[in-house]
């Protein structure tokens, strides 16, 4: 495996190449140890993972309230960092033009949905535990329209995978989530684990972290992706 820092973040994949390719998104608090840790164990598993750092357009201030901060963060600048990604992506040599997918986590999955409908250059969306469901009375030029809003316009298969007890993003909003995926007519996979709340795939953080449901999150993320992205 090599890894590498770069212009838009952090970068591994196998030897040798080329292998498909898959954009990840980090949370709230940006590119970190952990986030690199993902974008290492996707590479263990035959990807070429690109860990971003979403805030390289917006510039990232001090937060002191993660979701004060996401609701007055700008999609469209988010989104146009994702695209510049996924093309970078599939312009490297590990990659070499082969399909590439997204993941992201809690503030990572809101935007790898929302990529999903905006973004060209997309096979296959994971959403670990994303928000679903804007505010009302949020900015329009930073806020344009909620993941569930932007459903109508997805251009890939998606995978969603939240907690039932998940106290950020309530059940009744995954379930709204299904049906509008479902009433769209797109391709899709939404789970729910029960015993599991929000990032319950951060084994950083022994609260929050479920073991049994995140093994089980990551093998179908694994097999989502060799499948969408073969």
């Amino acid at each position: 495996m090599r890894s590498e820092e770069g212009p838009f973040g952090f970068l591994a994949h196998p030897e040798p190449g080329p292998v498909p390719g898959v954009v990840v998104i980090p949370d709230v608090w940006g590119l970190s140890d952990h986030q690199r840790g993902i974008a290492r164990r996707l590479a263990a598993d035959g990807f070429a993972a690109l860990a971003i750092d979403p805030y390289r357009k917006t510039g990232k201030g001090e937060i002191t309230d993660p979701f004060a901060w996401i609701r007055t963060l700008s999609d469209p600048l988010v989104l146009e960092t994702v695209q510049e990604a996924i093309d970078a992506l599939g312009a490297e040599p590990a990659v070499a033009g082969r399909k590439v997918g997204v993941t992201g986590f809690c503030m990572g999955g809101q935007y790898a949905l929302l990529a999903a409908c905006e973004c060209r250059g997309l096979s296959g969306c994971v959403s670990f535990y994303g928000m679903v469901r804007y505010d009302a009375g949020l900015d329009p030029a930073r806020k344009p329209r909620s993941p569930l809003e932007a459903v109508p316009d997805l251009r890939c298969p998606v995978l969603g995978l939240y907690g039932e007890e998940d106290a950020f993003i309530p059940v009744a909003d995954v379930e709204e989530l299904r049906h509008r995926l479902a009433a769209a007519g797109k391709d899709f996979d939404v789970r729910l684990y029960p015993g599991a709340g929000h990032a319950f795939m951060n084994d950083t953080r022994p609260a929050a972290y479920r073991p049994e449901a995140a093994a089980d999150a990551w093998r179908r993320m694994l097999a989502f992706f060799r499948e969408r992205l073969a």
